[in-house]
């Protein structure tokens, strides 16, 4: 079992800056792959981000490549989620999730943090 609990979010203007965290029990959490997943209002959940066991290997929706950055602290069992020049268009509930099949996909995931949301104004 994994529990995971995000924390970071909040509001930022427009071109701004945040990083959102997910710190994770559990002793099996360095052998997950570890997505960050976000929800608008009225829309489904989409890909952002995700990273490998080891770190080695990133993926990114094409929506955030070259703003976000993810990396993992195994040693913290933690993942991060570094958002950089934000739009109003990615405003909304980012969740955490560990799973071990592929990393792009919401059925990947077999556990998820409960959100923390993240408005951006312009």
């Amino acid at each position: 079992q994994v529990q995971l609990v995000e924390s970071g979010g909040g509001l930022v203007q427009a071109g701004g800056s945040l990083r959102v965290s997910c710190g994770a029990s559990g002793r099996t959490f360095s052998t997950y792959t570890m997505g960050w997943f976000r929800q608008a209002p009225g829309k489904e959940r989409e890909f952002v981000a995700a990273i490998s066991w080891t770190g080695g290997t990133t993926y990114y929706a094409d929506s955030v490549k070259g703003r976000f950055t993810i990396s993992r602290d195994n040693a913290k069992n933690t993942v991060y989620l570094q958002m950089n020049t934000l739009k109003p268009e990615d405003t909304a509930v980012y969740y955490c999730a560990a799973g071990l099949g592929v990393p792009r996909t919401v059925r990947a995931y077999d556990y998820w943090g409960q959100g923390t949301q993240v408005t951006v104004s312009s």
